[in-house]
């Protein structure tokens, strides 16, 4: 189970279940790949609904990273997430929230 109190958020890739969350290491892995500025425009392009399919992406690798994966991006591209997209904007945006709010704010995972 995911502890939201910790910052973490369980997803299924592949049919199998990982726990993601955006430590300070992950997010400064993520800081450059980010296109348009840095974690405060993400942020707001989440809260404003104007996310990318890329940022979704790069939030989730920065998530899985920050919870012990090794993989990257190109690992992700081929792979299943449960959900399909709205799965992993779900995922992205909770992760987010667990970051940067309360734990109880992203709702449950």
């Amino acid at each position: 189970m995911a502890n939201p109190w910790a910052g973490e958020v369980a997803l299924v890739i592949d049919g199998q279940r990982h726990l993601a969350k955006l430590t300070l290491g992950a997010l400064a892995e993520l800081e450059p790949t980010l296109e348009g500025g840095g974690l405060i425009d993400l942020v707001e392009r989440f809260e404003a609904g104007r996310f990318t399919t890329r940022d979704v992406l790069a939030l989730i690798v920065a998530g899985l990273r920050g919870g012990g994966w090794q993989g990257g991006a190109a690992d992700l591209r081929q792979a299943e997430i449960a959900g399909g997209l709205y799965g992993a904007a779900r995922i992205a945006t909770e992760l987010l929230a667990r970051a940067f709010g309360r734990p109880d704010a992203g709702g449950g995972a």
